[in-house]
């Protein structure tokens, strides 16, 4: 019943989280507030990958606008029946909730993977992954930071913005997954069940 209600709610959620991934994720170009490493390349790999800006931002912007739209009541008669017209839009809304799960999930992978490469920083050998084979270690090995001389707070820069991506695209999976439990249940089991419908058409 709380699904149900919430339906609608859930779309709406994914808006401010695509617009913070987009702005956490652009904030990444500028590592310490300085910009002159995106200018001279020198940035982590993931960064160029623009998941938070495409998928877990732009992309899920699209797909809960959409979302928004099939939910209002004035939309694109399909068929004649208005109770077979919600039934073919359950099922568009659950095909864009799979790719929003689809998006946030990946964007989800390569933040993770991100953060236990670490930071791309110039240390005593030059610049270089210089946490990558250590699978995740150096996020609890606070004395091995200071190998990161520059850019300056590189590695808090890092493990502070990649959380809180993984945060973003995470809440935004679990939004995906429950709007596409909320029109499976509407679909299959609501007053105008697909089941139904099949006698209607």
């Amino acid at each position: 019943m709380a699904l149900e209600a919430c339906r609608s709610c859930l779309s709406c959620l994914l808006i401010p989280l695509a617009l913070w991934s987009i702005v956490v994720n652009v904030l990444l170009y500028f590592p310490n507030g300085n910009a002159s490493y995106a200018t001279s390349f020198q940035l982590p790999n993931y960064v160029w990958y623009f998941e938070g800006i495409c998928f877990s931002g732009v992309m899920i912007l699209l797909l809960a606008v959409i979302l928004i739209a099939l939910e209002c009541s004035v939309f694109h008669q399909c068929c004649q029946s208005e109770s077979c017209n919600k039934t073919y839009r359950s099922f568009i809304s659950i095909v864009l909730a799979l790719l929003g799960v689809a998006f946030s999930g990946y964007s989800c992978i390569i933040f993770t993977l991100g953060l236990i490469q670490g930071p791309f920083c110039n240390s005593s050998n030059g610049w270089d992954y210089i946490f990558k084979n250590t699978v995740g270690g150096y996020l609890t090995d606070y004395s091995a930071w200071s190998q990161c001389t520059e850019p300056a707070n590189a590695v808090e820069w890092n493990i502070i913005l990649l959380s809180i991506l993984i945060a973003l695209s995470g809440l935004q999976l679990i939004i995906c997954f429950l709007k596409v439990a909320a029109e499976l249940k509407r679909t299959l089991c609501g007053t105008y069940s697909v089941f139904v419908q099949a006698g209607i058409l």
